[in-house]
């Protein structure tokens, strides 16, 4: 009997060599004690390498400039030395000589006059900075992994840059129609004339007639109210907004007034998820799991009078009892419960799932959770933006039951969904 060796084609086929291997080669034999600094280290064999690539592209920049100025009648103009100048990488400083020239024309590309940080340094001060780290922390890191002395004042430079890129992402244009928006809160400490306060910031996640997510704008606000969400709700309709299906909200004051007056049609509904978990909230630890399952009827009754039903038989339950304060939220709030139990099932599942609006929150809190208070409005949208700009990353597809949900939306809501998504 014979062996039969199966070869399995690699599903990362191996890039072509940029580089022969005697190159390689020769390039090792010049390193004598060979380890991964002295190899792969700013001070070794990669480092030096970087450093007279980039030098001599600077001189082959030169030589092009010096050239192009001949052919265009301009003579006279030579090399005149080289000035040496240290910048700012990822991986650490690099020195670099640039050339010049006798007439003082020449304007690098590679590395501008005036640059002091290359390409990628910035990306990789605002990734951490992403990531919940504070000036501080990332000043320590710099200097811990890259040897890198870098002033406080520096990185707020960089993430400063960031500012215009939330205010363009927060005019950008809409959708004409989404289906679902989420509004909720986040609470931050905030310093705000020289007092640190406890400031809410609110966010609008939408669903769109796609089935994706997208957060729609972040606003910060010290207290809510009708005038409040008046003004965000006109800035959602002049970037181009016109119709919201659902909106669901935890409660928000002022917000039925105001957004009856920009979006008419509207259903407004009570967020289930954020009702339930204020109910348990009135409960210890070890009372939160059986005053869940007492609560599911509720909202999963099949109707409005099956619901108001199981919610008076809950009231008069053994945990109706122990916690009143739960059942007299619900019926406080009811008229935003109710039309819940009109939709079908599958439009349930989406207005429910604790993923859209849960898991976002759940994401911010652990980033913003080790800072004392943001010095300003600024620096809590910068933060708060960079994170939602990562987060997004991993909405790619839309919910799994969204195919079955199209077609309810449709019948619910005729041609304020159907026309959106022809």
């Amino acid at each position: 009997m014979t062996e039969t060796t199966v070869t399995k084609k690699s599903k990362n086929p191996k890039a072509p060599k940029l580089f022969p291997d005697e190159l390689i080669d020769q390039l090792l034999a010049q390193v004598q004690n060979r380890n991964a600094e002295s190899v792969l280290g700013e001070s070794g064999l990669a480092g030096q390498l970087k450093k007279q690539l980039a030098e001599r592209m600077l001189a082959a920049e030169l030589t092009h400039h010096l050239e192009s100025e001949a052919e265009q009648g301009s003579a006279g103009n030579h090399r005149n030395g080289t000035s040496r100048k240290t910048v700012l990488t990822p991986n650490g400083e690099l020195t670099l000589d640039i050339p010049r020239d006798r007439q003082a024309t020449f304007e690098p590309q590679l590395v501008g006059k005036y640059q002091r940080r290359l390409a990628g340094f910035d990306d990789h001060v605002i990734s951490m900075y992403a990531r919940g780290m504070s000036v501080r922390e990332i000043q320590a890191h710099l200097l811990e992994l890259y040897g890198l002395e870098v002033l406080p004042d520096l990185i707020s430079t960089v993430t400063d840059e960031v500012l215009a890129e939330v205010e363009q992402w927060q005019q950008r244009p809409l959708e004409a129609m989404y289906p679902i928006v989420y509004f909720d809160a986040l609470r931050l400490k905030i310093r705000d004339e020289g007092t640190v306060r406890n400031k809410a910031v609110y966010l609008a996640l939408g669903i769109r007639a796609d089935g994706r997510k997208e957060v729609l704008g972040l606003w910060i606000e010290q207290t809510e109210g009708a005038k409040f969400w008046l003004k965000v709700f006109n800035e959602l309709k002049n970037r181009g907004l016109h119709d919201i299906l659902i909106a669901v909200v935890d409660g928000l004051r002022g917000f039925p007034e105001a957004i009856e007056a920009v979006f008419p049609a509207a259903q407004i509904q009570t967020c289930i998820v954020h009702l339930i978990r204020n109910s348990l909230n009135l409960a210890s630890w070890k009372d939160r799991k059986p005053l869940a399952t007492a609560l599911r009827p509720i909202y999963q009754a099949a109707s409005a009078e099956a619901a108001a039903a199981a919610l008076e038989a809950f009231a008069q339950s053994e945990w109706g009892r122990k916690f009143p304060t739960v059942p007299a939220m619900w019926q406080r709030q009811w008229e935003q419960v109710i039309p819940f139990f009109a939709y079908p099932h599958e439009v349930r599942r989406i207005v429910y799932t604790t993923n859209a609006i849960e898991s976002m929150h759940m994401q911010l809190r652990k980033i913003v959770k080790n800072r004392g208070h943001f010095p300003s409005d600024e620096a809590a949208s910068k933060l708060l933006y960079l994170a939602l700009r990562n987060i997004e990353k991993d909405w790619k597809m839309p919910p799994i039951t969204w195919r079955q949900a199209v077609n309810q939306f449709a019948i619910l809501f005729g041609e304020r969904f159907t026309a959106a998504i022809s």
